[in-house]
């Protein structure tokens, strides 16, 4: 069907056969046809930046031409596309070069398993581990957090919509504070408090799972002495230390994984998003040798072994044989905090915040509403951003890592004519 028929009826389509459960395409009402670095285009050939990077599952752009090459000539050779968790040659290489790349240079230690092609697999695969290797059951999690959508994931989220989706009561899940001060007491000490208090009625948990920067909470970052003295704690009490990964990692806060600048070695880490390279579903769960108590087959899945994933996968590692690609990040997050800034002192009308760390960012808004607003007239501009925040009070900026300076300052532009529009 041609644009010209589509007209204002582009999205009819998807109104009438998909399910009411759709979002992202209730916000940008068009359909996309290409897509290239951090640009977009639909059907009628409009030019969009890409400020959302597939919710972080394109750090490293669309359709780099590295990657592309290589799956095409893969599949050319008919090489294996569905394998499992068989040994496969896509496979090996990318244990190879993770280990080598990114593991051995941090001195990490850490057994490698796939656990299922998305997020929430690698969730309830740590959540699995940790429960089996204590023998506890309950595990705390933190006011606001995001982990998943299946009943495990779901239990240690924060978000009370998401949360009255799973249709039963979700347990063995303690919530405590985020990185914030609770009755005038750090919530470290009330953390401490809670621990120590034989009358709380929990018992000690079997982990504690937190996001150093919680993407759909609201860009929330956590101090780095926070999460050392969270470290801490769980050394303390024998309780393992999970850390969610899945968005903030992957060089999303300007290192691989986004824990390192707090000099901490969590127990299991759970990686997905962009792990893939070039947006194909894969994620991994590290786990540290003493913990991997797996039996075989005892957690597994039918899509653990997406061989093209690895191929993608193993080329975005090369972005980190050298401090470069790193720093290169680091640069543009301070040119991106910089204009959030400038923007907050700018439009004092937006009472705005700056959250975030990285190239993971955000400007809180107290006016209800009003994020979503900017949101949307940036669209109607040329510019992909969404909300975040339990109220969708946040503006979430998530380009790809690869976004040149033109890119984000054309954007940036964009989302400063979108907030004038709307405040004047």
């Amino acid at each position: 069907m041609g644009t010209a028929v589509l007209g204002n009826t582009k999205m009819k389509t998807f109104e009438e056969l998909e399910s009411t459960v759709r979002s992202y395409s209730r916000g940008w009402p068009t359909i996309f046809e290409k897509a290239k670095g951090y640009k977009l285009w639909d059907v009628d050939g409009k030019a969009y930046i890409d400020f959302f990077a597939g919710a972080g599952a394109l750090n490293y752009g669309h359709n780099n031409e590295t990657m592309q090459d290589k799956l095409v000539e893969y599949i050319r050779n008919d090489g294996l596309i569905h394998s499992l968790d068989m040994g496969t040659t896509p496979r090996k290489e990318f244990l190879e070069c993770f280990n080598e790349i990114i593991l051995t240079p941090r001195d990490l230690d850490y057994k490698i398993m796939f656990p299922g092609p998305t997020g929430t697999n690698t969730v309830e695969s740590a959540l699995k581990i940790a429960r089996k290797v204590t023998g506890r059951d309950t595990v705390i999690s933190f006011t606001n957090a995001f982990h998943g959508m299946t009943i495990g994931s779901l239990s240690v989220t924060g978000n009370s919509f998401k949360r009255s989706g799973a249709g039963i009561p979700l347990h063995h899940t303690v919530s405590m504070p985020f990185d914030e001060y609770v009755e005038d007491q750090d919530s470290i000490t009330y953390l401490e408090r809670f621990l120590e208090d034989s009358g709380s009625g929990v018992a000690l948990p079997a982990a504690i799972i937190l996001e150093t920067v919680q993407g759909e909470g609201g860009m929330n970052a956590a101090r780095l002495e926070w999460l050392k003295k969270v470290e801490s704690i769980c050394e303390r009490f024998d309780i393992l230390l999970i850390i969610d990964d899945v968005q903030a990692g992957c060089g999303r806060t300007g290192t691989f994984f986004s824990f390192e600048p707090a000099g901490i070695k969590p127990d299991i880490v759970c990686l997905s998003k962009s792990i893939g390279g070039i947006g194909l579903p894969m994620a991994i769960t590290l786990i540290k040798p003493e913990y991997d108590q797996w039996g075989p087959g005892e957690h597994n899945g039918t899509f653990r072994g997406n061989n093209l994933a690895f191929i993608a996968a193993t080329e975005a590692l090369s972005n980190w044989e050298t401090d470069e690609f790193s720093q290169a990040i680091q640069k543009k997050a301070h040119i991106l905090s910089e204009a959030i800034e400038a923007i907050i002192n700018k439009y004092p009308e937006l009472n705005g915040e700056a959250r975030g760390r990285g190239l993971m960012q955000g400007i809180a808004i107290t006016k209800p509403g009003l994020a979503g607003e900017i949101c949307a007239e940036a669209f109607k501009r040329g510019l992909i951003v969404e909300t975040s925040g339990p109220n969708d009070e946040v503006i979430k900026f998530l380009p790809p890592l690869i976004i040149e300076m033109e890119g984000l300052e054309e954007g940036l532009a964009i989302l400063e004519e979108s907030i004038k529009s709307l405040i004047n």
